[in-house]
């Protein structure tokens, strides 16, 4: 007797219509940003449009939208794979229906709205607020490099654009040389008569390329003259003498780097992946791992980053309404320095920042007793993170800030900028962080019901 299974037919057709709701479960993802995205603020999207009366009518700008944010949660983000996936997946098409946007519709969408795009951070921000997530008791701060849309090949240093100026301006000067030589032969050859103001492929190249790194030398040096009067604006704020270098004098490092590509983007040191062309993506989070400030710079370095981070954390605070301060802030020792400790502790938060990396595994003694006198502030830091209480709160780190990164980078897959120039970066990668909430948000609506 054969075995019997179940009844299997893909070419039958449906009786009745089927009904999107039908096709995935009822807390699917897709389900709660069709209701979601409503609640958000989309005037600064559908303003323009309604001034233009041209052409056929427009996809939908909350579909496109409901999209967008939908395909960065789940890890698609360049439009034409978005596009792909309304084709092929069932919850993309419960989003755009039988009418499949473009991919060149996405795209023009998304630079054309990038910045309301990236304000629906505060909107998504408050909706976590409304559901108790948003506790700003305890943060933690810390960035993460992400690679930018150029690579580190197209990128020059300060001191080798020096010496590359001069030798193309030498190979300019004995190219027009043979020029003129040249045209003296065929003017004694065929007469006088000919243009003469065509310039040779090869002269012309070269100087393309002079003209490209004197703009890049120009774009060092008035950045260089930019930080030297940060720099001198800093001191005199802590009260200090000028340095007695004026900031027009200023030049950059010789190792200064400039990406032809995008120069908003710097050369920097990838953990266990060496050197590449990068931005640091820098997010502030609470213990129920919501980004509550996100933000990107082109400095490896995260010790200027602590004040703009706060800075934003009390307006986005503000703009939700959530009227809780921050208590305590956790960082690694990259976030060190003297300057960071006196805004925190200024600003009513506590700071546990690392001084040191210490080896994997490494113990140290917990210090007994009352703190000695005399010791440095860096020396106070050490000691108070090795106490318990302190040891306590740092260790909180790794469960708040470490696992965000995890779920973006290889969860979601997001390792490379798709956009150039940092105010562009800087929106993607709020539209990633806001995602990033709205998941958490999600999840935590989910546990609610089970």
């Amino acid at each position: 007797m054969s075995k019997h299974f179940r009844p299997w037919n893909p070419e039958q057709s449906f009786l009745f219509p089927p009904a999107p709701r039908d096709w995935l479960p009822e807390n699917h993802l897709v389900y709660f940003l069709l209701d979601v995205v409503p609640q958000m603020d989309l005037r600064p999207i559908l303003q323009p449009y309604q001034a233009e009366e041209r052409g056929q009518p427009p996809y939908h700008p909350t579909m496109l939208v409901t999209l967008l944010l939908y395909g960065y949660a789940t890890g698609t983000f360049s439009s034409r794979r978005l596009m792909a996936r309304c084709e092929t997946d069932v919850a993309f098409r419960v989003i755009v229906g039988q009418d499949i946007p473009d991919f060149r519709t996405i795209s023009d969408f998304r630079k054309r709205h990038l910045a309301a795009l990236e304000g629906f951070f505060v909107d998504v921000l408050k909706l976590c607020a409304g559901a108790g997530l948003v506790k700003v008791g305890r943060l933690a701060l810390d960035g993460s490099k992400v690679k930018a849309n150029a690579s580190r090949h197209k990128a020059m240093s300060y001191d080798y654009m020096l010496k590359e100026g001069q030798r193309l301006k030498q190979e300019i000067k004995a190219l027009l040389a043979r020029a003129e030589e040249a045209d003296g032969t065929e003017d004694r050859t065929y007469g006088r008569d000919r243009r003469g103001d065509e310039l040779p492929e090869e002269l012309a190249r070269r100087q393309s390329r002079l003209r490209k790194i004197r703009q890049a030398k120009a774009a060092l040096e008035a950045e260089a003259r930019q930080q030297a009067r940060a720099e001198e604006a800093e001191r005199q704020r802590q009260g200090k003498p000028p340095s007695g270098k004026g900031p027009e004098q200023a030049k950059p490092e010789p190792k200064a780097q400039y990406n032809f590509t995008d120069p908003e983007s710097q050369v920097m040191r990838v953990p266990n992946k060496g050197w590449d062309q990068c931005v640091n993506a820098e997010v502030v989070v609470n213990e129920h791992q919501i980004i509550v400030a996100a933000d990107v710079t082109d400095e490896a370095n995260d010790k200027r980053q602590v004040r703009p981070m706060v800075e934003q954390l009390k307006q986005n605070l503000a703009a939700v309404g959530v009227s809780e301060r921050a208590k305590e802030m956790v960082a690694d020792s990259g976030f060190y320095s003297e300057a960071n400790v006196a805004y925190l502790e200024a600003e009513g938060i506590d700071p546990y920042i690392a001084t040191e990396r210490l080896k994997h595994h490494e113990r140290i003694a917990a210090p007994r007793g009352r703190c000695p006198q005399g010791l440095t502030a860096k020396q106070r830091m050490a000691r108070k993170l090795r106490t318990k209480r302190g040891r306590q709160r740092y260790a909180r780190r790794k469960a708040m800030v470490e696992p965000v990164f995890g779920q973006i980078k290889h969860g979601r897959g997001f390792r490379q900028h798709l956009l150039r120039g940092r105010k562009k970066m800087r929106a993607e990668w709020r539209l990633v962080s806001l995602t990033h909430n709205l998941l958490k948000l999600w999840r935590y609506e989910q546990s609610k019901e089970e």
